[in-house]
């Protein structure tokens, strides 16, 4: 048990002051924007509506999808800026609500009696009002705290250091620690949080200084922790477990470090790793951006937030490029090649050698039962029901599919990949986009069905370096001897450690590497 929180608490010191710095960052920047223009609206009725009815509008917005917006309107910056920007909106609605609510409920006795003694307008309000009204603004501020805090936990897809990592990772890699440990610390801070607030909020009911200095005592605290760079609390091996004795000086990569993305499936963070120790190895200093999503890590390449990460042939053909129709695979890879550099001068490096194909999978009593052997197939099943990952459905592979296989009629039902394959094994759905190096396959008994129709591109694993990177050919030079080095199963042996296995990612890219050593010549 011991050994399984040994990780979660050596990360705990990045994941816990990101998550602090993105939550407390927010509220502040959000108290700033609200309270001053709750003043105002509660002054101007014909403010209040509209101010209201705008802070509203971003409330209504998913949290992640709001998040995943900032990326682009940003200029494809990925990180700390659009996570805090999008969680300062959401801390500006309730703080606003109860502001304005407070001071129009001062009763109007009140602001004549100071008018009568002489008070002006901002006297009144500083000396009268708003000390009336600061209990319910409190309240505001609390809910506003426990709001952004939550929220917080899904800045990970878009690259901001949170307790979302513990979450999100653990998912994909079915690692439960991880996510217990992720909810736990999540709500304890805001339970901590919130008790101060509390203790705020009473202090300005009852007129206790004392209690609100003690309150601001501890919210000082915490964000001064906050601000304590993770290293310092982590030890010389750093908080995310990279080696510290790296020279930073050595190989020829200067003292920028290389940053790797990784999107949020086991494979992605096998890569990132490996990338990582043999960055590392050759002398880099390296960081990691995991848990992107597609389009977020390729604006993050884009924009040199990320220097490398690996992303497929097919993910960049039909969603990056747009293109619909399918030539050959080797003359996708040179047209791939060819347009990444000349419209963003992104390097494709090459490919590591193995494909990681979506396929529609089904488990083998139900292909023997419907007798199931291509997609068409499908067709055939009353009610058809088929599960994928979330960006599947908005894809041009599936349109292809539902329009050349017939499979308009079919319910479909997104879920995050850790559980798709016990759902297509237990019956929960008809079939599912299973990926095509993944353990799960052979192990749960699932059939890939046959794609006559060739609607499903190739999906070979390619490395992209970003145009900033791209000038520095030692990155290149690293990562050249994994080209063409990692098979179908060596990918799956990986995946599988794992997946199935249930071991750390770590110990799969430990096993991936004495694979390589052992067939290279």
């Amino acid at each position: 048990m011991m050994e399984a929180l040994a990780q979660p608490f050596a990360l705990l010191p990045e994941y816990l002051g990101g998550h602090l710095r993105l939550s407390l960052g927010a509220m502040a920047c959000g108290l700033l924007i609200a309270l001053p223009l709750g003043v105002l609206a509660a002054r101007n009725r014909v403010i209040s509506g509209p101010a209201l009815a705008v802070a509203g509008v971003f409330q209504t917005i998913p949290a992640l999808a709001l998040l995943a917006l900032m990326v682009p309107l940003l200029g494809g910056r990925i990180g700390f800026l659009p996570a805090f920007t999008a969680l300062t909106l959401y801390a500006v609605l309730p703080v606003l609500r109860n502001t304005i609510v407070g001071l129009q409920g001062v009763d109007p006795v009140v602001r004549e009696a100071a008018r009568g003694v002489g008070m002006t307008r901002l006297q009144s309000l500083l000396r009268v009002e708003l000390p009336l009204a600061l209990p319910t603004m409190m309240a505001g501020v609390r809910t506003a705290s426990v709001w952004v805090i939550g929220a917080a936990t899904l800045a990970t897809p878009v690259g901001a250091a949170s307790l979302g990592n513990y979450i999100f990772s653990g998912l994909q890699t079915r690692n439960w620690t991880l996510v217990v440990f992720g909810c736990v610390a999540a709500a304890l801070s805001a339970l901590v949080i919130d008790g101060l607030l509390k203790l705020m909020e009473s202090a300005a009911a009852r007129r206790k200084a004392g209690r609100a200095l003690v309150a601001g005592a501890g919210l000082a605290m915490i964000a001064a922790l906050a601000l304590v760079p993770a290293g310092v609390l982590a030890g010389p091996s750093g908080a995310n477990g990279a080696r510290a004795d790296r020279g930073v000086h050595a190989g020829g990569f200067g003292e920028q470090p290389v940053t790797v993305g990784a999107k949020a499936f086991t494979e992605q963070y096998i890569l990132a790793g490996l990338f990582e120790e043999v960055l590392g190895d050759a002398g880099a200093q390296v960081r990691r951006r995991d848990n992107l999503g597609s389009t977020v890590a390729f604006d993050a390449l884009i924009s040199g937030e990320i220097d490398v990460y690996v992303d497929y042939s097919g993910t960049l053909w039909a969603t990056i490029m747009q293109r619909e129709d399918m030539p050959g695979r080797h003359v996708m890879l040179a047209e791939i090649t060819s347009w990444m550099w000349t419209r963003h001068r992104v390097l494709v490096l090459g490919a590591l050698g193995f494909e990681n194909a979506y396929g529609i999978a089904v488990s083998q009593a139900a292909a023997e039962r419907h007798g199931l052997a291509s997609v068409g197939d499908l067709a055939r099943i009353d009610g058809l029901s088929i599960g994928a990952d979330s960006e599947f459905f908005a894809r041009a592979e599936w349109t292809g599919l539902r329009d050349t296989y017939g499979l308009g009629s079919a319910r479909t039902r997104s879920m995050d990949s850790t559980f798709m394959y016990g759902a297509v094994r237990d019956g929960e759905v008809d079939a599912i986009t299973a990926y095509t190096t993944d353990g799960r396959i052979s192990a749960f008994d699932l059939v890939i069905l046959d794609d006559p129709a060739g609607i499903l591109p190739p999906y070979d694993a390619l490395v992209l370096i970003s145009p900033s990177a791209a000038g520095r050919p030692a990155i290149a030079q690293a990562l050249a001897p994994l080209l063409n080095a990692i098979d179908a199963d060596a990918m799956r042996e990986a995946n599988g450690v794992v997946d199935l296995e249930r071991r750390s990612v770590g110990e799969a890219v430990e096993r991936l590497r004495a694979r390589l050593e052992r067939s290279s010549p």
